[in-house]
């Protein structure tokens, strides 16, 4: 077995930094979607069939990449051109997304825009195990988790910093998208590739051995071997792995509900309105973004005062008290109807948002081969996508008959749905590849 060396903290870092760009594109989508497709047009109950672009995309990308990644042998390694491809397709769609005429345009733009944060994201968690020694696991995937706290939290603070600096909030275009949001994705888009470059620039990974070039040339090529691959990763899926896929049901399907529905819920608690037109809509989207920024800066600290702490009690007992913060804080989010008070349950959000990002991948990352670290983390990923295509697809139909029509309800069904995910870990059992006996044979395995 390959005999890594131990990073030091700033090179972890450094390693870490494309994450930054790659969550301000996901902050953007998570704070500004919604609000963009109701300047567009859309009703509240169809909202979530317009998120169908970041679940499918995943569910069909981040599994193919990351056997791709698995088997790719270049100049530039085997993940980092997906980095690279990823970053660009990124900015471009991060560019153009504002500038939407129509529903359709928005929707498609977020297609592309998803498909290529899926086609940077789990190469990228890839590349994390691959150049990391176990023992620095997580203090990697929190430093991951902290760059998720970082640039979200600056995504959402974005339009509120550019009022402060003498940006009007009611300048708008002729679709009634304010020029404050269509600024915040023009940076984004900037964020998105240079942060990638950085990483690039910065950290190269280990090269190949002998031994792995000679099993990647061995092993099958084409469309019909990746298919493959990934069935017989699901076929030799870990006990641990198996276990996160109902904790991560529970979370997903919650945060998916928060981020749709999060900025109504403020618009109906303080303004009574959820009219796309009305000064109150926009307000709550400017509270959401101060709200919303304070909890990913929360993520940021919280991502690394969890590592003492992960390694002294675990990342399955951090993972259940985080996720009980947050579920707590979202119960109580429409019942609050001082705009300063909602800064208090997002403290609870915002660490359960670091583990979020970590923790679970902390498990994950010790019970999986080196060797499928990209087809795993693809595959591990479909456990978040397949949660928000069941919200999605299941929201709406009760939306208006068990949610009484009101979007602060949503919130609150998030809340339990989180302490349901609480429970659920405290009965992961987790492993170690040395506990683990993989079947011989079978793509070159």
């Amino acid at each position: 077995m390959l005999n890594k060396p131990q990073l030091t903290f700033s090179q972890i870092l450094n390693m870490n930094f494309g994450f930054f760009g790659i969550q301000y594109s996901f902050g953007l989508q998570q704070s500004n979607m919604s609000p963009i497709y109701k300047y567009l047009g859309a009703d509240e109950v169809s909202l979530p069939y317009l998120w169908l672009a970041g679940p499918m995309t995943g569910l069909i990308v981040q599994p193919i990449i990351g056997a791709m990644s698995d088997k790719t042998e270049s100049k530039y390694g085997r993940r980092t051109p997906y980095f690279l491809i990823g970053a660009v397709l990124c900015s471009i769609s991060l560019f153009f997304m504002p500038f939407s005429s129509a529903l359709w345009m928005a929707a498609s733009l977020l297609w592309i825009l998803d498909a290529a944060n899926n086609i940077t994201m789990e190469p990228y968690r890839a590349f994390v195990s691959d150049k990391l020694p176990e023992n620095q696991h997580s203090i990697g995937f929190l430093t991951q988790s902290a760059f998720t706290g970082l640039g979200q939290t600056l995504s959402y603070l974005t339009p509120s910093l550019l009022v402060v600096i003498g940006m009007n909030a009611d300048w708008v275009n002729g679709r009634n998208i304010p020029y404050i949001t269509i600024t915040a994705f023009i940076i984004g888009a900037f964020f998105s590739i240079i942060s990638i470059l950085w990483t690039v620039w910065t950290t190269k990974e280990i090269p190949l051995t002998e031994e792995e070039r000679a099993r990647i040339a061995q092993m099958p090529k084409g469309w019909a071997a990746t298919f493959q691959e990934i069935g017989e990763a699901f076929r030799d899926m870990p006990l641990t792995m198996k276990q996160l896929a109902l904790v991560k049901l529970f979370q997903w399907y919650a945060m998916f509900c928060y981020w749709q529905y999060i900025v109504l819920s403020i618009s109906t608690t303080f303004y009574g309105t959820t009219s796309e037109t009305s000064q109150g809509f926009r307000d709550a989207g400017l509270i959401n973004g101060q709200v919303g920024g304070f909890y990913n800066f929360v993520a940021f600290v919280a991502a690394f005062a969890m590592v003492p702490f992960t390694l002294r009690f675990g990342p399955k007992i951090m993972h259940s008290f985080a996720l009980t913060c947050a579920g707590i804080g979202m119960i109580c989010i429409p019942l609050i109807t001082e705009q300063w008070l909602l800064f208090v349950p997002m403290v609870g959000i915002g660490i359960c948002w670091a583990s979020m990002m970590g923790n679970p991948y902390v498990m994950l990352a010790g019970c999986i081969p080196p060797e499928r670290n990209g087809v795993y983390m693809g595959i591990f990923n479909m456990f978040i996508v397949i949660p928000m295509m069941i919200q999605i697809f299941t929201l709406p139909m009760y939306y208006q008959s068990l949610l009484g029509g009101n979007p602060e309800n949503v919130i609150r069904l998030a809340g339990c749905l989180l302490l349901c995910a609480a429970v659920a870990v405290l009965f992961v059992k987790i492993q170690k590849n040395s506990d683990i006996k993989m079947p011989m044979g079978g793509g070159g395995h």
